[in-house]
């Protein structure tokens, strides 16, 4: 690619990037407002097994806005690097973050605002430092990175581990451990992620007048690309049933935009013209938005504003630090099991054992 076109499908691939999150970030607003409605209503909700959802227009108009939104999506990774279009994706957290304080009236505390803050930081630093030099620009290119041996290992690696994260780790520690099912999510992941860049790049060539209908490779991609994504759907959802969000979110976002960032070093190379001040940046500024993707998680049940700052720089406060320890003990953003473990019924019955011998 040219120098000025490759900057040219540089900014065309971050404007994506970016108005992908824009539209997705709202399309969750607009969909809780219209279930919000019709909960004003009293129809039956969701949650409930109800679906008059269908009948309004703004849950209809969230889901326009979430279809545009992938669509610019998975444009983008045609015409930018998955090392910086991946990262961006956090910035859909961060708009629906905003918009929900704005528009559904819900408690942005200081965290989150600082979370935000992190979050565009980051962001902004990994523009500034992010691969602009694309490497594949043809199927027949994807076709010989394919067959890189540097690839075909580490494709083999996250199969294998996969396998036995699913058949042996699971049935053993999926109940209690938050890594397992997503760290199945974010190595399938970072295959699927290489297939949408080899289909945006077909695409790309048949708006050319290119015969990318015949070549088999395109279908191929396809056909993987549905896999990858109903595995996905299936341990994400898994991971969700199980644990808490506030959890699931920030380790899933970190696991899976560091699995496809590896899956781009390794096939794409798009790392290998960088200088080491773009590499410590690029790096820099995703672990920025790490940092402002768990403020933003981790403690948005947290009723910290800044009126409770004094409170907290003053001495003798020993009963607002109780009542928020109990408030976390209360609501702890640990995983906690659905259904109860044995030992506290066992524990519960030697305690009701013992009562009966002290009556006696």
């Amino acid at each position: 690619m040219g120098g000025a076109g490759g900057r040219a499908g540089f900014y065309v691939g971050l404007g994506l990037a970016l108005a992908s999150s824009a539209f997705i970030g709202g399309s969750f607003i607009l969909k809780k407002k219209g279930l919000l409605r019709l909960c004003r209503r009293g129809r039956a909700r969701a949650g409930q097994g109800g679906h008059a959802y269908l009948q309004e227009w703004l849950w209809w108009a969230g889901l326009l806005c979430m279809g545009v939104g992938e669509a610019a999506n998975f444009a983008a990774y045609a015409f930018a690097p998955a090392t910086l279009v991946t990262p961006l994706g956090a910035l859909s957290v961060l708009v629906s973050a905003v918009l929900s304080s704005t528009f559904l009236n819900e408690q942005l505390n200081v965290h989150g605002k600082i979370g935000c803050i992190l979050s565009i930081l980051g962001s902004t630093v990994m523009v500034i430092h992010a691969p602009q030099e694309e490497e594949v620009s043809s199927l027949e290119s994807m076709a010989e990175k394919l067959k890189d041996p540097g690839f075909i290992v580490f494709a083999v690696c996250v199969l294998v581990s996969s396998l036995l994260l699913i058949f042996v780790a699971g049935p053993r520690y999926g109940q209690s451990n938050v890594l397992v099912y997503v760290l199945v999510c974010s190595a399938i992941g970072s295959l699927s992620v290489s297939c949408v860049k080899g289909l945006g790049i077909a695409l790309k060539e048949l708006f050319s007048g290119k015969p990318v209908l015949k070549e088999p490779l395109g279908w191929v991609l396809l056909v993987c690309l549905v896999i990858c994504i109903s595995i996905q759907i299936n341990y994400l959802n898994k991971a969700l049933d199980i644990f808490n969000t506030s959890v699931v979110t920030p380790v899933y976002y970190v696991l899976f935009t560091t699995a496809v960032m590896m899956c781009s070093a390794i096939l794409f190379k798009e790392w290998q013209h960088m200088v080491l001040d773009n590499i410590i940046g690029t790096i820099s500024g995703f672990l920025t938005i790490v940092s402002g993707i768990f403020l933003l998680h981790a403690f948005r049940d947290m009723p910290f504003t800044p009126n409770l700052l004094p409170f907290f720089l003053q001495q003798g406060r020993a009963d607002l630090h109780a009542s928020w320890r109990s408030a976390d003990r209360h609501q702890s953003c640990q995983h906690q099991p659905l259904l109860p473990s044995e030992d506290k019924g066992s524990r519960s019955a030697e305690e009701e054992e013992e009562e009966e011998g002290e009556s006696m």
